[in-house]
């Protein structure tokens, strides 16, 4: 896998838990610097400890759906403070598991400003050409399988994620004219606290001959796509999986 200097710096949203955290680390232990944005600081503190190069990460305190609109100009100050940044990972999200008859548009419309419009103005940010680093830079958004295969009680996740793709995509050709890249990556089942907080996902199980994912086979996918290796990679969309469906 492709190594990272400390002048290479990353975004990485959702990096106090599951993916967002494995990610974190694993940018970190490959060289890179990180800045780490979630909500809570003790846990953004326990993944620092975790990293092999804890002077390179450097914790943001920010809940991205108070202010999705805002997310270019937080970037902007970002970059005021650390410096053009070479990438970005968004890994932050919610779930919601509901019925339709039991659906709200105030909690459904809260759902999308995590899952949808957080992401796509974040990417708007990087497109900036005062934030990223030019041709090579790459961001990597974390959809779900879920805008491919819908399950029952999943209309507005389903729906915030197939939105989500469908946006990404078509911001990743504007992006491409400039040689900044931006992918997908949709995984089924992984072992993180969200997952946990849906019962059916432990159930499901046995429907992976290699069980439940894990965070970091998602960051693996995550770190190759923001690397070099993957320069001529730009608005996919790849489904982790092992044979669920």
């Amino acid at each position: 896998m492709s190594k990272f200097n400390p002048e290479q710096r990353f975004i990485v949203t959702g990096a106090s838990s599951g993916i967002g955290e494995s990610v974190a680390i694993l940018l970190n232990g490959l060289g890179a610097s990180v800045v780490a944005v979630a909500r809570n600081a003790e846990r953004l503190e326990a993944m620092r400890a975790k990293c092999a190069h804890p002077e390179n990460v450097f914790i943001e305190l920010k809940d991205l759906a108070e202010d999705a609109g805002g997310l270019p100009a937080y970037l902007k100050s970002l970059k005021d403070k650390y410096g053009k940044f070479q990438g970005f990972a968004y890994c932050a999200g919610a779930l919601e598991v509901k019925p339709l008859q039991l659906l709200a548009y105030s909690e459904m419309s809260k759902l999308f400003d995590v899952n949808y419009f957080a992401p796509v103005m974040m990417a708007k940010g990087f497109a900036d050409r005062r934030i990223n680093n030019g041709a090579g830079s790459a961001g990597v958004v974390i959809s779900s399988i879920a805008s491919f295969v819908s399950a029952r009680a999943m209309a507005t996740y389903s729906g915030s994620k197939a939105a989500l793709a469908a946006s990404i995509k078509s911001a990743a050709r504007e992006m491409a004219g400039a040689g900044v890249r931006l992918n997908l990556l949709s995984p089924t089942d992984i072992d993180t606290p969200m997952a946990k907080m849906d019962p059916p996902a432990a159930l499901r199980e046995a429907n992976y001959p290699f069980g439940l994912g894990k965070p970091e086979d998602v960051a693996n996918f995550v770190a190759f796509l923001l690397s070099a290796d993957a320069r001529w990679i730009t608005a996919q969309n790849y489904i982790i999986d092992c044979a669920s469906f």
